[in-house]
């Protein structure tokens, strides 16, 4: 299902939301690779934060650091990658190991690194971008929703438990 609304995302602005909408409830996968010596921090939340003195990347007691693939345009704009399956990230990445996450945790991410976008399954068939203002409004841990009507509106947790529309 999060495939083929990322094969239709580009067909108008509708399209593009209810991709959007698709990837809020899917499990995707950050890729991390071992971090090269002096690399900036930028490791999700769910990873360990930082070395103690929170200089850079956190030593894993199982191996190297790890941190979070960011992607560079031609103008020097950073993203996050993100993938849909194991086999659009091997397709692009063979090395880079997975982490399971949400997209409010990817969107998380993105501020935390100063990035500006998500790039979802960059290698294809049908990469997605995702740009502020929607990455701020994820990173909140908002997911948008397609509405009865046909419309689109933000949901999130609220206290209690329950569900609030925006």
């Amino acid at each position: 299902m999060v495939r083929r609304a990322l094969a239709s995302a580009y067909g108008g602005e509708e399209s593009y939301a209810r991709a959007v909408a698709a990837l809020c409830t899917a499990r995707l996968i950050l890729p991390t690779v071992p971090a090269p010596p002096g690399a900036e921090p930028g490791l999700s939340e769910r990873e360990p934060a930082g070395d103690a003195d929170g200089s850079g990347p956190a030593e894993d007691h199982h191996g190297p650091a790890m941190a979070v693939v960011h992607l560079r345009s031609a103008a020097g704009a950073k993203a996050v990658a993100v993938f849909t399956g194991a086999d659009a990230l091997l397709a692009w990445r063979p090395d880079a190991r997975p982490v399971r996450c949400t997209l409010d945790d990817v969107a998380a991410t993105v501020l935390e690194t100063e990035s500006v976008a998500i790039v979802v399954d960059v290698a294809g068939p049908h990469p997605l971008v995702i740009e502020a203002p929607l990455v701020e409004e994820l990173a909140r841990g908002h997911r948008l929703v397609e509405l009865a009507d046909g419309g689109f509106g933000w949901v999130w947790l609220a206290d209690g438990g329950r569900a609030s529309p925006s």
